[in-house]
């Protein structure tokens, strides 16, 4: 009779002792995520989809421009957004806080930045800040790339032209997408031939091209060039409705290098981004530990042995 009491009081020792794990329920499985398809949301997301589906989730990546995408929060159409650049995407937040649409996550990296830049071979010559370009106009053909229309970069470089800041009121935008764009970089860079772009970190473009960010942008892009801190958002009320998904989102924080290397596996290695992303996690083992601390798959079992299960680990 001792021993059983022993026993039972020491299960609830062991009860009261253990952390609990708490499951979020059946229709938390599908988690929708927004990508605006940039290449380091494409890996941020990839990221997020392999270690989601060895938890026990769905997750769905929906290719849509930011401005769709922030309208998808608001309707509730999106769960999860992993890019919203600050303070370049103030405006779009402002909206979706006027009507209580969303709900900041977490700071998911640091040490971001964007604005214009041009090959340093062109920045050799003389072209170091927004105010040399109109000098120069006849070299870049009046033009500056962008990327996919509707992107707030683009809009700052609409406003600079509108504004005929910098002299630039006759130059145009060219939108395409980041691909797009670096292509014309590299065909440039070829051809040693003056080209202003769109150019940020973190991205491979910083170590396959030689490139020099511009000064002066600091009214349009913000100081320190463009600096940019990056924070996940989701839908108002879902963290509440999916606790558990909600913490690893909270749990998951990049750094430039990090994105560099996932972003290179992908423009680089001509990798999916799911493959690379796998791969990356394999070669970075260590990273899952305080990505899924407290973290539970989809039916309350721990989460890092599963994730290491599903990743061969």
């Amino acid at each position: 009779m001792r021993n059983r009491c022993f026993s039972l009081a020491a299960a609830a020792f062991l009860l009261l002792s253990t952390p609990a794990l708490a499951d979020d329920p059946e229709n938390c499985r599908s988690i929708r995520l927004s990508d605006p398809g940039w290449t380091d949301i494409n890996a941020t997301n990839a990221i997020a989809s392999v270690l989601l589906e060895s938890l026990g989730y769905a997750p769905d990546v929906k290719t849509l421009s930011v401005l769709v995408g922030y309208q998808s929060l608001k309707n509730k159409d999106i769960d999860v957004f992993l890019g919203n650049w600050m303070p370049a995407q103030q405006n779009f937040v402002d909206d979706l806080n006027a009507e209580n649409a969303v709900e900041v996550l977490t700071q998911n990296l640091s040490g971001a930045k964007f604005t214009l830049a041009v090959p340093s071979y062109v920045a050799e010559e003389g072209v170091t800040d927004f105010k040399d370009l109109a000098a120069n106009a006849e070299a870049f053909g009046k033009e500056i790339y962008g990327i996919e229309p509707g992107a707030p970069a683009n809009e700052n470089i609409r406003k600079i032209i509108e504004a005929d800041d910098f002299g630039l009121g006759d130059w145009s935008i060219v939108e395409s997408s980041e691909a797009g764009m670096l292509a014309q970089v590299a065909r440039a860079e070829r051809a040693q031939e003056a080209i202003v772009f769109l150019a940020w970190a973190p991205h491979p473009m910083n170590t396959k091209f030689d490139i020099t960010y511009l000064s002066g942008g600091d009214e349009y892009f913000g100081p320190n060039y463009g600096g940019a801190e990056v924070f996940t958002l989701a839908r108002t009320g879902w963290s509440d409705e999916c606790p558990n998904a909600a913490q690893f989102f909270r749990n998951l924080q990049f750094t430039i290098d990090m994105e560099n290397e996932m972003m290179g596996k992908i423009l680089d290695d001509g990798q999916e981004p799911q493959a690379a992303a796998a791969d990356w996690l394999k070669e970075q083992p260590e990273v899952l530990g305080p990505w899924l601390d407290g973290i539970t798959t989809l039916d309350g079992e721990p989460g890092l042995p599963a994730v290491k299960a599903a990743l061969g680990l």
